[in-house]
């Protein structure tokens, strides 16, 4: 009868060595694919910024408006009065500041691959008026220069005021945003499909908007 060598059993501790170590690769295959190759054509919300940061401000919008302003003034002890009704066209920009978005600004959806971005409020110009271009009425026996230099800084005035306010009206504001949107659609999609993200898609909203 031969007497068998017994060897101490080993299977089972190497069998538990190589799943733990396994199981380690497949952690960290995870993060370097989560990390990676999820996007693997890059950062779009770094490029996206990238994208923007080379410009400091886009104008969206341009209204163009022709304010109707009336001005009177009286001379010789109110004895005589005048009237000038003057037509000034004038042009408002709606811009927005690029300078305001940052990381925060971008959310990308790697599933669906889509970009948010959430812009900043529109800033409006100072009203431009084209005094060149402008029409004027008078009403008066006789208008010295000195009093009609005068109505024409008054009807300035009052058209610089009411251009400000008609440019602040919710249609020309919701049509300059709608603007703001499709300028900013374009300008990301580019560098998105130049990048490769062919199928991506650019959500563009305010912050008082909601998705």
């Amino acid at each position: 009868m031969v007497a068998e060598h017994l060897t101490p059993d080993r299977t089972r501790p190497q069998g538990v060595f190589w799943l733990a170590f396994g199981a380690l690769l497949a952690f960290a295959g995870q993060q370097l694919w989560q990390r990676y190759h999820a996007d693997p054509l890059g950062d779009p919300v770094a490029m996206s910024l990238a994208a923007v940061e080379r410009h400091d401000r886009l104008t969206v919008f341009s209204a163009q408006l022709s304010p109707v302003v009336s001005a009177d003034q009286t001379m010789l002890m109110g004895a005589l009065k005048v009237h000038q009704v003057a037509v000034i066209p004038v042009r408002v920009d709606y811009s927005l500041d690029l300078t305001k978005l940052d990381k925060r600004s971008f959310s990308w959806e790697a599933g669906k691959h889509r970009l948010t971005v959430t812009l900043p409020p529109l800033d409006l110009s100072r009203p431009n008026l084209d005094e060149g271009h402008a029409q004027y009425l008078r009403e008066g026996i006789w208008i010295p220069r000195d009093v009609q230099a005068q109505l024409t800084r008054n009807n300035t005035l009052l058209a610089e005021k009411q251009a400000q306010a008609s440019a602040a009206s919710p249609v020309l504001i919701d049509l300059a945003r709608a603007s703001a949107r499709q300028a900013m659609q374009q300008n990301l999609a580019g560098p998105l499909q130049a990048a490769g993200y062919q199928d991506a898609a650019v959500v563009v909203r305010f912050a008082d908007e909601k998705l």
